[in-house]
């Protein structure tokens, strides 16, 4: 962690172009020696003990979320959306509250649209659990917004994470997480394609953790300049087969909405798109489509107090989760 939070504390001298290059080439370092968990870590797809199934006996369940980082991406969301509701999809949209001002009446129109609002952090400066100091005097912040919002869920900027502490934030669930990602700066992965409790040993307060499980949208096609959705599309059947979650984190930050050539970090919307086609003609009937705050819901309904459940203690730094795998928490 000492590393990463160096990192962020000189990235804001470091022209973009520089940390596009730095991380392409960390992340090309990385493929070569991560064919064995990614895209797929195998030992994931290991059901909870006692797993009795998605809802409605679904083969597996869809979540649709986006981090927007930026004001770019605020500015793209209507863009987004249309495209969802145009194709019969609804998603989460997880906004930085005090990088941009997000109006409350594009979060009305999102909630009243079937869609779903979160937090994606104060500033997306790195910097949220660098210390317990810090954290203290921006976590009641944090949980002023979701009051306000009428938010229920927590998205971590940049997968920088603390599940211990992340529990004193007044939500159902978080999107901390992922399966399998070696390219991001927290790398550890939870290895697992479903939803999991994480409770504080010290307060007892938890929430349910939905961990991201398709890669991102920015690593495929602006690091490692993925040409299309294959990636995406392989992922989707695997989890499919196995039963799993697919969750699939995107930006509009990084969406090309245009006919415009993409710049440095942009790939075209239609890879979004054809997926989405994808997913409806080749499983059409056969997922769950839920928004998050439903997922966690149904998680805690259907599988009260026991197994799946990660338990924390203070201190920890989010690295525990690594550890976890469905029925064998250590």
């Amino acid at each position: 962690m000492q590393n990463i939070n160096f990192f962020y504390k000189i990235k804001p001298i470091i022209p973009r172009k520089i940390q596009i290059a730095l991380r392409r080439s960390v992340a090309s370092y990385k493929l070569k020696r991560a064919s064995e968990i990614w895209p797929i870590s195998p030992k994931a797809a290991q059901k909870p003990d006692d797993w009795q199934g998605w809802h409605e006996n679904k083969k597996f369940a869809l979540i649709l979320k986006h981090d927007v980082d930026t004001a770019r991406g605020l500015k793209n969301c209507l863009n987004l959306m249309g495209i969802e509701k145009k194709m019969n999809f609804r998603s989460s949209f997880y906004f930085v509250a005090e990088r941009y001002f997000v109006s409350p009446s594009l979060r009305q129109y999102l909630n009243e649209s079937g869609f779903e609002v979160g937090i994606h952090g104060l500033k997306h400066d790195g910097k949220l659990f660098v210390n317990r100091k810090g954290f203290d005097i921006k976590a009641p912040k944090i949980n002023h917004y979701l009051k306000e919002w009428d938010a229920v869920g927590f998205a971590a900027p940049s997968m920088l994470r603390n599940l211990e502490w992340t529990t004193e934030f007044d939500i159902e669930y978080s999107c901390s997480t992922f399966d399998t990602d070696p390219f991001e700066p927290q790398s550890e992965g939870v290895h697992t394609i479903f939803p999991f409790t994480v409770t504080s040993s010290r307060t007892r307060r938890s929430y349910v953790e939905i961990p991201y499980t398709l890669p991102q949208d920015h690593c495929l096609f602006i690091i490692l300049r993925e040409k299309d959705n294959t990636i995406w599309e392989q992922k989707l059947d695997w989890i499919a087969e196995n039963g799993g979650m697919a969750l699939l984190n995107t930006h509009p930050d990084y969406m090309n909405f245009g006919g415009a050539p993409c710049s440095l970090e942009q790939y075209p919307v239609s890879y979004y798109i054809d997926l989405l086609e994808y997913i409806r003609t080749k499983y059409g009937g056969q997922f769950w489509h839920a928004l998050p705050r439903d997922v966690a819901r149904f998680w805690k309904s259907t599988r009260p107090g026991a197994d799946g459940t990660v338990t924390l203690h203070a201190g920890d730094a989010g690295l525990r989760s690594q550890k976890y795998r469905p029925g064998k928490n250590e």
